[in-house]
């Protein structure tokens, strides 16, 4: 429905879109950024309203959509897109998007999932995730190219096995999905570790980020990147 989504222009190429009526537990932040050859699309939100009429990307001109996560926040649209990325941790489900992969049984199950019905008729009950197999599987040290930038793909587990991330090393630009963000972090999840968590935070402490946008919360420098992983990692 027109409404459903909120979107903020950061600069000229990169858009936030959010979902502001889902429960705040669920709402992640879905990142358009315009490259010069391809466009870039992380994540895809709660997939409760069709998300790629929201995508402004030229006719023609080529949309990658990478997910950094299989869980059901990030990964609700995905089918509607025709080039889905993915991690090869999780590559195999994203053909299935199951309840145990997904998370989606907890949205169903959800008190307040929705503060507003997305249409008439709408019920939590009847939420599912369509399957979405992906045209193209990253895993550590591969290349994302948009034509004007270049992004590694960082395999950064512990909120979740499969978890992802994409950094600009030319100028520090950081997509980070689940792996880090600026609000309370969730390693208390079926598929979660907090040992291998603390690796990746301590990996993350060395990471020359500028500016990081993460899966859910506002965007953050590298001094507060430091701050919360140092936090987790409980050393001030």
């Amino acid at each position: 429905m027109t409404g459903w989504f909120s979107k903020k222009a950061l600069d000229p190429t990169l858009t936030l879109i959010t979902e502001p009526f889902v429960h705040p537990y669920m709402s992640a932040n879905i990142w358009h950024l315009k490259g010069r050859e391809v466009d870039l699309l992380v994540d895809t939100g709660m997939g409760i309203c069709p998300l790629a009429p929201e995508i402004d990307t030229p006719s023609g001109k080529p949309l990658l959509v990478v997910a950094t996560h299989i869980h059901l926040d990030h990964v609700g649209s995905l089918h509607e897109f025709a080039e889905r990325a993915g991690p090869r941790q999780s590559a195999a489900e994203f053909a299935r998007m199951g309840d145990a992969a997904t998370y989606a049984e907890e949205f169903r199950g959800l008190e307040g999932a929705v503060s507003r019905l997305p249409y008439p008729g709408w019920c939590r009950e009847a939420y599912r995730i369509e399957p979405a197999p992906l045209t193209r599987i990253l895993a550590e040290g591969d290349i994302v190219d948009l034509g004007d930038r270049r992004f590694t793909v960082l395999h950064l587990p512990g909120h979740s096995p499969d978890s992802i991330a994409l950094f600009d090393e030319r100028d520090g630009l950081f997509f980070s999905g689940d792996a880090i963000y600026d609000d309370v972090l969730l390693d208390n999840l079926p598929d979660s570790d907090p040992d291998i968590y603390r690796h990746t935070m301590q990996r993350l402490l060395e990471l020359p980020v500028s500016v990081g946008h993460g899966g859910h919360g506002p965007s953050f420098d590298r001094d507060r990147m430091q701050e919360i992983a140092r936090g987790y990692l409980g050393i001030g």
